[in-house]
């Protein structure tokens, strides 16, 4: 595993087995984690809520996998990520890729200074070895071993 997609999770990042009424909830939980490890300020959540309702839900970017974010802003403070695991799977309107259990948030400063985070995150996701193990976590010190162990 690179240093750099780890180093993208900050303490705080991560939450396992949430609880989340609908896609807005699943939203609030990952746009909260990205607040709480130091990443964005509660702005950034309400930009990324807002893309989802005016764009509709391009983010759901796999079957059961979405990798919410807006566009770069002064809500923003650094790049990096945060990954709320629900506990029961939530429909944001994708057809092809609801229902969604893997709700990432991502932070970028700048619209390049995500790229190579993101490719060793699409990386990752692209074993389904890797997404069934992200399913069964149930804290962030799992979320890290399982990053060291891949």
């Amino acid at each position: 595993m690179s240093r750099r997609l780890a180093e993208a999770f900050a303490p705080g990042s991560v939450a396992a087995q949430v609880a989340a009424a609908d896609w807005r909830a699943a939203t609030r939980v990952a746009g909260e984690l990205l607040v709480a490890s130091g990443r964005t300020t509660p702005a950034y959540t309400e930009d990324i809520i807002q893309m989802l309702e005016e764009l509709g839900p391009y983010q759901v970017i796999a079957p059961g996998i979405a990798l919410l974010h807006a566009r770069p802003s002064e809500a923003v403070l650094t790049t990096g990520l945060s990954l709320a695991v629900l506990e029961k799977p939530v429909e944001f309107g994708s057809k092809a890729n609801d229902p969604v259990r893997l709700v990432f948030g991502l932070a970028a400063q700048h619209h390049d200074s995500h790229i190579e985070v993101l490719a060793e995150t699409a990386n990752k996701l692209s074993s389904p070895r890797f997404v069934n193990s992200l399913l069964t976590i149930h804290s962030e010190s799992d979320f890290q071993r399982l990053l060291s162990d891949s």
